[in-house]
Order: structure tokens, then sequence, then C-alpha cells
């Protein structure tokens, strides 16, 4: 009993710690993603870099939205990903993505 409380304890340590890796990130695109092709585009390419957790390419804000490990990638090899498949990504401040939310809620 001792032994499945310690194992319980250390799989939800290590989880807690890996959490605290993900980071998320947004991107413009160039050309802008337009259709349901460009989102499948993105998503089947994308999803094999290493450390990708989840790719939300939104159609209305045409902002690509990357959560990802960072201690297994950054922005700029994002960003290198993008440039395989011929689109030009541009990383979104914080305060842009605010407004393109807030004007795509009107």
């Amino acid at each position: 009993m001792k032994k499945l409380v310690l194992l319980t304890f250390a799989v939800f340590l290590a989880a807690l710690v890996q959490a605290q890796n993900i980071k998320e990130v947004v991107f413009t695109t160039d050309p802008e993603i337009e259709c349901q092709n460009c989102v499948k585009k993105i998503k089947d390419n994308l999803r094999f870099e290493k450390g990708v957790k989840a790719i939300d390419p939104d159609l209305n804000t045409k902002l690509v939205t990357i959560q990802y490990d960072s201690e297994k990638t950054n922005p700029e090899n994002l960003i290198k990903a993008f440039a395989k498949i011929k689109y030009k990504a541009t990383v979104v401040e914080p305060d842009k993505k605010d407004k393109e939310d807030k004007k795509d809620k009107r």
C-alpha cells in the first residue's frame, strides 16, 4: 500500500513538473489561412514537430495558436517548421491577439 501511494505521488509530481514546461504562442501566417485545406496542411505537418502539444488554426482571426513543450522546442523552431510548408509565420504580440479576440466577438 505504501508503494502504491508513493508511486501515485511520483506520477502526480512528474505531471506537475511537465505541465510547467508547456507554453503557448500565437502566429500570423503569410499566406493567411483561408480555408479548411490550409488548416489541414498546417495541422498535418506541424504536429510532427518535436514538442508540439496542440495546434489551433482559427479561420476567423487568421491566427494559429500552438501549445508546445519549451524543453523540446521554441517559437523560432516553429517558424522554421512553417517555412517547410511554404508559410511565413510571425509571432503575434499578446496585446494584438486580445484586440483580434475583441474584434471577433462583435
